[in-house]
């Protein structure tokens, strides 16, 4: 692949275009908001220290982000096309539609959404849409190595597999989702536990830093490395999940959570906004994006020195 094409350009667009700079790519993007380059130049610029303290490409340069002049330029000159326009399902599906009519037969395209199923959005796609697949990833796109890649009714096994071996090149951690589903796999994990924050904040059982704290300091700092499942066979001793299951099997029983979402009223609204801005203490969301950078770039130097540590058996 030579020219990584992103169709979008906001916070996970730019995150996208600042990945494949450091890996050494030509990337080339397009978009239709006001300023969209100077802002895409900016998010870059403010990604790059994080990425030179994991180490670059040697061919990584800011200077090789190009703009389209148009759409239709865009995907003539691309090898790899990116979507990551708002997630909007009628958007998107006429923008891949519009993609798949200009771009050369071999060009794979790519849909960033967080949760649309691929045969949804390759249904107006009449040329080759089976080189439409999904590549969800991660915010910050340029940090986080996970991308779930899945594939449509229409969309070939090869095109998957093809997807599959460009992303690992960015230096990520391609999760084929072999089963079509609404949110994928990291997403539905996230609601659950999102759906859950929202009836604790609502209650009054706990604010927006005391629900961080709870998943920060504990569960979190172990799911870096260690995810679910494998931690619960840990916490089985030497009986694994076996024993971990006779232990506190019984436990899902019991009325521990509330996965239907409380109503989102203004009061339950206004915790959140109050609580969130506390937690920011003043601090910009630049400010707050360059030190997340900075703990996990200090996270993933940590892991890499592990690399061995089975984090997932392959299928």
């Amino acid at each position: 692949m030579g020219t990584f094409a992103v169709v979008g350009t906001g916070v996970i667009g730019a995150g996208w275009a600042a990945r494949a700079l450091a890996h050494g790519f030509d990337v080339l993007a397009w978009d239709i908001a006001p300023d969209w380059e100077a802002k895409l130049r900016a998010s870059v610029d403010n990604a790059w220290p994080a990425l030179e303290r994991l180490g670059l490409d040697p061919k990584a340069d800011p200077a090789r982000l190009s703009a389209a002049e148009s759409l239709e330029a865009l995907c003539r000159e691309a090898d790899f096309i990116q979507e990551a326009a708002p997630e909007r399902l009628a958007l998107k599906r006429r923008l891949l539609a519009e993609v798949d009519a200009v771009a050369p037969s071999e060009t794979l395209i790519a849909s960033s959404t967080s949760g649309l199923k691929p045969t949804t959005l390759q249904a107006d796609c009449r040329h080759h849409p089976e080189r439409v697949v999904v590549g969800h990833p991660f915010n910050p796109v340029y940090l986080l190595p996970l991308v779930e890649v899945v594939g449509g009714e229409r969309t070939a096994p090869e095109s998957a597999h093809r997807a599959i071996a460009f992303y690992t090149a960015l230096g990520m951690k391609p999760l084929h989702v072999r089963r079509e589903i609404d949110g994928f796999l990291s997403d539905r994990l996230q609601e659950a536990l999102w759906r859950e924050a929202l009836h604790l904040i609502n209650d009054g059982i706990a604010t927006t830093d005391e629900v961080d704290a709870a998943i920060t300091y504990g569960p979190g700092l172990r799911w870096a490395f260690l995810g679910t499942c494998l931690a619960y066979h840990m916490g089985g001793g030497d009986g694994g999940m076996r024993h971990f299951l006779d232990q506190f099997g019984p436990a899902l029983d019991e009325p521990w959570t509330s996965l239907e979402a409380p109503p989102l009223t203004p009061e339950l609204a206004d915790k959140l906004i109050v609580g969130t801005a506390r937690q920011a203490a003043g601090r910009t969301v630049r400010e707050l994006e360059r030190q997340r950078d900075d703990v996990l770039v200090s996270l993933l130097q940590t892991l890499g020195q592990h690399d061995e540590w089975p984090r997932r058996s392959e299928p």
